[in-house]
């Protein structure tokens, strides 16, 4: 006997019952929450548990945080917060840390400073324009990261083009000191980092009201006083997202400080480097890991309370 097919009303019941128990919206997020599981808190709980052991000279470099004794039928738990300690003891690391947050920090004001007029002319600018600038932002990420590094390396060195220029317009007389210095690195991180910066911005500023500023100007308010009073307040979600975008990963940055930056150039991503694979302290290393995440949250919690403000 044929089965007659769910009236109307038959399966807008059933859509109701599915919307009372929430489940749509828990398969909708439930993607994202595996991601984040499987690339982000496992193998945070990973670099957790070596924080907690002790270096050791094996196969992996660290102690087991629990031996089994078969003998006797029992476990014991060996956790040690000694690599933590050495580094609120350690000066070192500290200075790292640091260092870290204040070349991200600088190299984020100015890429904000470069990035909000470039991001502004693409979104005033017509449609032809609009794509052709969108497409010279997007078309570093054609290129390889090292290699765009690598070319800078060139262009900064003693006998590269920035030096000949300079010296060929009479600025200078002799070669500068570019390459291997913290300048360097702020210009790498800079340059890199800017695309990251510009399309948040764009993407605020294309959507924005141009009758706001038109009305702000009405009643007699100056270019630069709308743009204070009525732009800036409504680019804020773009600015703190590409804020974040520039400074989370440029406080990890490692293969900019290594090729564009001085021995003397300390950033936390070259200790870790070290860490693991010269001195091979797994332990100690995995420390100044969590560390370093437990100091972003929470420039990563007040951007984001903000942006919410903002929306």
């Amino acid at each position: 006997m044929a089965t007659s097919a769910p009236s109307d009303s038959t399966r807008l019941s059933l859509m109701q019952r599915f919307r009372a128990l929430g489940l749509g919206r828990w398969l909708v997020i439930m993607m994202p929450m595996l991601w984040l599981a499987a690339f982000f808190f496992i193998p945070f709980l990973v670099v957790f548990k070596i924080s907690l052991a002790e270096a050791m000279i094996s196969v992996p470099p660290y102690s087991p945080l629990i031996e089994w004794d078969p003998n006797n039928a029992y476990a014991t738990l060996k956790v040690t917060f000694g690599n933590y300690l050495f580094l609120f003891e350690s000066r070192f690391y500290l200075d790292a840390y640091l260092s870290s947050l204040r070349i991200a920090g600088i190299s984020t004001f100015f890429a904000l400073l470069i990035g909000f007029p470039i991001a502004y002319l693409i979104a005033r600018s017509g449609p032809t324009a609009r794509t052709v600038l969108l497409s010279l932002v997007i078309l570093p990420f054609w290129t390889s990261f090292l290699l765009r590094v690598y070319a800078w390396m060139a262009l900064l060195k003693k006998n590269g083009l920035v030096n000949d220029v300079m010296m060929s317009i009479g600025l200078i007389d002799q070669p500068l000191q570019i390459l291997q210095t913290d300048f360097a690195v702020y210009l790498g991180i800079v340059y890199t980092y800017l695309p990251f910066m510009i399309l948040p911005l764009y993407t605020t500023l294309e959507k924005m009201d141009l009758s706001l500023i038109e009305a702000a100007q009405d009643l007699g308010a100056k270019p630069w006083r709308a743009f204070c009073l009525v732009t800036l307040p409504l680019a804020k979600p773009g600015i703190i997202a590409g804020c974040m975008l520039v400074f989370i990963p440029a406080v990890g940055e490692y293969v900019i400080p290594a090729l564009l930056g001085g021995s003397d150039t300390l950033m936390i991503g070259r200790v870790l480097w070290d860490e693991f694979f010269l001195n091979r302290d797994w332990p100690l290393a995995s420390a100044v890991a969590i560390v370093m995440l437990i100091v972003l949250v929470g420039p990563i919690m007040f951007m984001r309370n903000g942006n919410k403000e903002a929306l």
